[in-house]
């Protein structure tokens, strides 16, 4: 009887049609495959269970947070392989269904089920959403998802994004700067696009931990109102605003955007939080934001864009994504997202995308998470602290292969007299401080 490893190589390939370009060690010691290949270790037998249940993606997160399936080499190299092997080969229940029709298919499928053993399916791991039937983005629909991500723990987020604690793509100025340096000449250039000066008002929608309210009415004199729907966020960004002396200038409220009455706002700030709205709602979205500007008001939009797809009415939301990170997300492409600002009665003046400054800025809370692994499993768990450096290690790639992107739009509630107020050359801000 050949060992479990060989077994599940042999079944791979023939499940995948193509040689497995990694290697295989299984739960009883045994390895098979390239050598010099980064390998995937099965470390229990549930692992094949949950792939059988939930072929593709799902599958493969659930027995990665569970611990059942790990790497052995270098993570982004072993993601890459197993983009081309899974994801980007087509495992919809159109192509699924074909398959099971063809006899080495079906062989291959009872192989495994056979190696798998009883019972099926093991339970998801408890770090899965759990939401049940109901309409996406009400505001209590919205409150549970993000807390289901952003309420892990401050010291968790304190070790992955060092101390500038900001959780949106940084703009680096060079590959090997740090990501301090990074993270403050984003913020820099959002108040400098905003075009802040002292004594204006500014709101600072899904505020965060509080580093944009803070940096605004540090170094540009503004007045700030920060805006989230988490608990956390919002008692770690008070701290920072008040160690900054800080409390006369800004004010973070537990509060969703539809909520806010007290416009209007000479600026406002969404950075990293338009991707929580939902597809569905963007365009009121969109109009709300403009309603609380004044006539010449500056918003800026940073968001990440899918790639536009061929049909769009197939397009689904990633999976585990879905599932483990941001429950309710959706992203759409970036001309979806200035149509839909324009339509609302803003004027869109310049779109910059930045792609790939978030994978560098990702690569680097990967590795900011793998330094304090220890202490980020012992506060958020082992299943948490996986799904974050999974999830971020993958984004990275999608960022560097261009199958993802992320945006700054900057928008103009220009009156009816036609008198944006912007520059004529507006660039400028580009140049570092």
């Amino acid at each position: 009887m050949p060992d479990a490893a060989s077994r599940l190589t042999g079944l791979a390939e023939q499940l995948l049609g193509a040689p497995l370009p990694m290697r295989i060690r299984a739960w009883d010691g045994s390895v098979a495959g390239p050598p010099d290949a980064p390998a995937l270790v099965v470390r229990d037998r549930r692992a094949l269970r949950r792939l059988l249940f939930k072929p593709g993606e799902l599958g493969l997160a659930r027995a990665w947070v569970a611990g059942e399936l790990d790497v052995d080499g270098d993570l982004y190299t072993a993601l890459d392989l197993l983009t081309g092997l899974v994801w980007e080969r087509g495992e919809d229940a159109r192509t699924l269904a074909q398959a099971l029709r063809e006899p080495e298919f079906r062989a291959a499928v009872r192989g495994l089920v056979r190696l798998a053993g009883p019972p099926l399916p093991p339970a998801p791991p408890r770090e899965e959403a759990r939401r049940p039937r109901r309409r996406l983005h009400t505001r209590h629909s919205d409150r549970r998802a993000i807390s289901h991500h952003y309420d892990v723990g401050n010291d968790f987020y304190e070790i992955v994004l060092g101390p500038s604690m900001v959780y949106s793509c940084a703009y680096w100025p060079a590959p090997d700067s740090t990501l301090e340096e990074a993270q403050r000449d984003k913020l820099e250039l959002v108040c400098r696009k905003l075009g802040l000066s002292p004594g204006q008002r500014l709101l600072d929608v899904g505020c965060g931990w509080g580093s944009m309210a803070v940096h605004a009415a540090r170094e540009h004199g503004v007045d700030v109102v920060g805006i989230t729907l988490s608990q956390e966020q919002a008692a770690y960004a008070r701290k920072r605003v008040a160690d900054e002396g800080l409390t006369d200038r800004v004010e973070i409220r537990v509060q969703d955007y539809r909520d806010v009455r007290d416009g209007p706002y000479d600026a406002i700030s969404s950075i990293g939080m338009a991707e929580h709205v939902g597809a569905d709602r963007y365009l009121d979205y969109a109009r709300d934001l403009h309603l609380l500007l004044r006539p010449g008001g500056r918003l800026l939009n940073h968001q990440i864009a899918r790639r536009p797809q061929r049909d769009e009415s197939a397009y689904d939301v990633n999976a585990f994504i879905d599932a483990y990170v941001f429950p309710d997300g959706e992203l759409q492409p970036v001309g979806t997202t200035v149509t839909l600002l324009e339509r609302a009665g803003f004027e869109v003046r310049d779109v910059e995308s930045i792609r790939e400054h978030y994978a560098l800025t990702l690569r680097r809370w990967v590795a900011n998470l793998e330094a304090g692994w220890g202490r980020a499993a012992q506060l958020a768990g082992p299943g948490r602290a996986r799904v974050w450096r999974l999830y971020m290690a993958a984004s990275a790639l999608a960022f560097e292969r261009n199958r993802i992107g992320v945006n700054q739009v900057l928008a103009v509630k220009t009156p009816e007299s036609g008198t944006s107020g912007m520059p004529l050359r507006s660039r400028t801000w580009n140049r570092r401080p």
